[in-house]
């Protein structure tokens, strides 16, 4: 009991930091706020913020939200009969569908992407973040295959899946920034998906199938 409580303190002191800290970096600029003022407006000391995000940007880009194992995670969840590139279709239509937050499919999330275009260190993250979702994706598709890690089919199927979702944030930033509505954008996500499932081909929709897991005796 006692220990629930604490590990529910720590959760609340997490996203209490993390929702004073943004607040400040929409509204001054991410470059303009120093670890000293997100702790002072959260009310903790400066070694309590960094016992909670190693890095400035982790409170924007938390690795548990911004993982470079989103891509792997979602196919290594897929179930059987599910080939790799149809459960990240799935997954980012089930997203897109919920307005899901980690697409930005919510209101005012034009202020934070704005935010975060500004700042290069963050616009850096990201762009390395989505070469190690590929990177990781091409690692998870050669091991169920039984390819060498270094073989090309599973590389070329990790970059289509991992330039699809980087396009599908793209369009989500682009519609964002002109001021669409969540709904709208998903809507257009929807149909973004759609359109990428056509011209996917038969080789990549069909690659990495799970087989049915033997039953255990």
């Amino acid at each position: 009991m006692t220990e629930g409580l604490r590990e529910r303190k720590k959760r609340q002191t997490r996203q209490r930091i993390s929702e004073v800290a943004t607040g400040l970096f929409v509204e001054r600029g991410f470059d303009h706020v120093t670890i000293a003022e997100v702790a002072a407006a959260a009310e903790v000391s400066v070694n309590t913020v960094y016992n909670y995000f190693e890095a400035k940007e982790d409170l924007v880009l938390p690795p548990e939200e911004a993982s470079p194992q989103r891509l792997a995670d979602i196919v290594r969840a897929r179930p059987p009969g599910t080939s790799a590139a149809r459960a990240v279709l799935d997954h980012l239509r089930e997203e897109a569908r919920r307005r899901d937050r980690r697409l930005g499919l919510t209101k005012g999330f034009g202020r934070f992407l704005e935010m975060m275009r500004a700042a290069p260190t963050l616009t850096a993250r990201l762009e390395e973040l989505g070469h190690q979702m590929t990177d990781a994706l091409a690692a998870t598709l050669a091991e169920e295959t039984g390819a060498a890690q270094d073989a090309p089919l599973p590389r070329v199927v990790a970059w289509q899946l991992g330039s699809l979702h980087a396009l599908v944030l793209q369009e989500i930033g682009r519609r964002t920034s002109a001021g669409q509505s969540p709904d709208a954008i998903a809507e257009a996500v929807l149909e973004l998906l759609d359109a990428a499932e056509d011209v996917l081909g038969e080789r990549v929709l069909t690659y990495a199938v799970r087989k049915d897991r033997p039953c255990s005796e």
